[in-house]
């Protein structure tokens, strides 16, 4: 089991997905607000969501290795990892519904300055990059709530029963 300072890795990793896949949300709801916020937010906001994914499968291999670690049966740490599975599809969905966003918007930009080769930008186009920033306002969302259903089940496992 990876440990940093005497400290499993997984709680460690954990805070990035906790921290970066929210932020990620709260950014693709802004973005989906403020079409002119989209232009300028929405490569920094992809990234975040990026780092956020692929965070994810590192907090559940260290998750895995420090229920292995440690030994013990607790149903609760077994309702946590049941929880975290349902993660990885949710934020990937979320991460392509999001580029989808971000990369039309780039495209609506490059087609308004004349860049070569770049179709024209049309009310469709414009209508596509509103929708799927919805979309991807809605998927965020919805990863948030599952980080948040995810992260209870675990925190019930570590406190349960502290300070009784």
């Amino acid at each position: 089991m990876w440990v940093i300072d005497g400290i499993p890795l997984h709680p460690l990793v954990v805070h990035a997905v906790v921290v970066l896949l929210p932020l990620a949300t709260l950014g693709a709801v802004v973005i989906a607000v403020r079409r002119s916020l989209r232009r300028s937010l929405g490569l920094p906001v992809l990234l975040v969501a990026l780092v956020g994914v692929v965070a994810v499968p590192l907090a559940v291999q260290t998750g895995g290795e420090l229920y292995a670690a440690l030994g013990a049966q607790n149903p609760l740490v077994d309702v946590h990892m049941q929880r975290a599975s349902w993660l990885l599809p949710v934020a990937l969905a979320f991460l392509v519904v999001l580029s989808g966003a971000v990369f039309t918007e780039m495209a609506i930009v490059r087609a308004e300055s004349g860049a070569h080769a770049a179709p024209a930008a049309t009310a469709t186009r414009y209508h596509v990059a509103t929708g799927l920033s919805a979309l991807a306002a809605l998927a965020g969302i919805g990863v948030t709530a599952v980080v948040v259903w995810i992260g209870h089940a675990g925190s019930t496992a570590v406190w349960q029963g502290i300070g009784q």
